[in-house]
């Protein structure tokens, strides 16, 4: 079974009640079951993980990724300055779907730019939950 890891960056542990008319309703919880239950349905295994910091994430990602099928990824404000995780997302020489629950580019001019996007095979923005599945999707099919 193809293994997947599902990163989400900060402030994302507030879905559900930071900013609802940007973000919805849904929480983190809802977010993970949604990504397990479309994991399970393409025959992948997840690692879901949620940090605020960005050095916990690059230990996460150089931990758990290597040999996985993918990374999906919500960097969230890292997206905008992060040279240090798009250097891992690089480095780890794997398939990339960024993800973005909101549109970046109908937001604030500094978060259309996204420094880690660089790193990756694809951005899904604006979709919400979905974008996520579409990720799943997408890496279930590479080889």
């Amino acid at each position: 079974m193809k293994r997947v890891v599902v990163v989400n960056g900060p402030n994302l542990n507030l879905l559900g009640t930071r900013e609802p008319h940007i973000y919805g309703t849904r929480s983190l919880k809802d977010l993970e079951e949604t990504v397990r239950s479309k994991a399970k349905s393409l025959d992948l295994e997840v690692i879901f993980y949620q940090s605020n910091h960005e050095g916990e994430i690059i230990d996460f990602l150089q931990k758990h990724a290597p040999g996985s099928a993918g990374i999906v990824i919500n960097p969230a404000a890292l997206t905008h300055y992060s040279v240090a995780l798009y250097d891992c997302l690089q480095a780890l020489a794997l398939p990339v779907v960024e993800v973005h629950i909101s549109n970046i580019h109908a937001r604030e001019e500094y978060r259309s730019k996204s420094v880690t996007a660089r790193a990756a095979r694809g951005v899904i923005t604006g979709l919400g939950f979905a974008g996520y599945e579409m990720a799943l999707d997408f890496l279930s099919k590479q080889e």
